[in-house]
């Protein structure tokens, strides 16, 4: 059994933790808070940028697609995988749920070569080894927020799509639902798949420049859209799980410390006890 001494240092202990998971708990509902904010601002924007876009694809019709990056490859040998996590860890199944979603998505396409564009440290550390190839990692997810890497992460993607380097490309990321809930889900990126009709989101419209010209424009922003919104998904979604995490950590310190306290209390009534009868025991000796 422990002694008073080794059980006063383990309740030390575990409220010290208690107090680091009380304030991370803190700190990630501080920076949810912003991040959501975040993430819903950008989804009128993002459901626009939908709409303006079946709008012209629908108009301009034909047999053909009026753009390279809404034109299907004839068949599909390569695909691309833009795969995101946190960069840091202490936010519960939040890393592992994604990385092995990855991993069943690879799998999953069979023979048709899987390239993986990790981004987010966690997701770097774990396609490194060996999973599958990695033509580039695109580092951190914290610093990816920013234009200048959206756009280096868009133009990587398309431009390998448009090579013929890549028939298809998906992300693969958690989706925020709700700050208790993330979900990993696999979401189509290129190629761009309009599914509105020319009487449902057109109607009688006058544009400047053309629609074509118009397009062009349209097609690569929209994918910038939709990386930004996975990256803003994704960041939203690990500080919920780690408010939950530190949370649900800072519970079990709380019960562990009552049980080790409940402890001590029972190892000092034996000890008071113990002395009690050798007293006794010594007094009644000296008779």
């Amino acid at each position: 059994m422990p002694s008073l001494k080794d059980i006063r240092k383990r309740i030390s202990s575990v409220k010290n933790t208690q107090k680091i998971t009380k304030a991370m708990k803190l700190v990630s509902a501080a920076k949810l808070r912003r991040a959501q904010d975040a993430m819903l601002q950008l989804r009128p924007y993002a459901a626009k940028h939908r709409e303006m876009l079946e709008s012209l694809a629908a108009q301009l019709g034909g047999d053909e697609a009026p753009h390279p990056l809404l034109q299907a490859h004839d068949e599909v040998k390569r695909v691309g995988v833009l795969a995101l996590s946190s960069d840091r860890g202490m936010c519960g199944a939040f890393n592992s749920q994604i990385i092995k979603r990855t991993q069943q998505y690879v799998k999953s396409r069979g023979d048709v070569a899987v390239a993986v564009y990790p981004l987010g440290r966690r997701m770097v550390t774990a396609m490194e080894k060996g999973v599958a190839e990695v033509p580039e990692a695109f580092g951190e997810i914290i610093p990816a927020t920013s234009t200048e890497t959206i756009r280096h992460i868009t133009d990587t993607l398309v431009d390998g799509f448009l090579k013929g380097e890549l028939d298809e490309v998906v992300i693969v990321s958690n989706r925020f639902r709700s700050a208790i809930s993330q979900e990993a889900a696999v979401l189509p990126l290129l190629p761009v798949t309009p599914e509105g009709e020319a009487d449902e989101v057109g109607g009688e419209m006058i544009y400047e420049p053309d629609q074509t010209a118009l397009l062009q424009y349209v097609v690569p922003r929209y994918i910038e859209v939709q990386i930004r919104q996975a990256i803003l998904e994704s960041i939203a979604g690990e500080h919920a799980a780690r408010m939950n995490a530190m949370n649900n950590a800072t519970d079990n310190a709380s019960e562990m410390i009552g049980s080790l306290t409940l402890q001590m209390n029972r190892a000092r009534q034996a000890a008071i006890t113990t002395e009690l009868m050798e007293i006794i025991g010594g007094a009644e000796a000296l008779k």
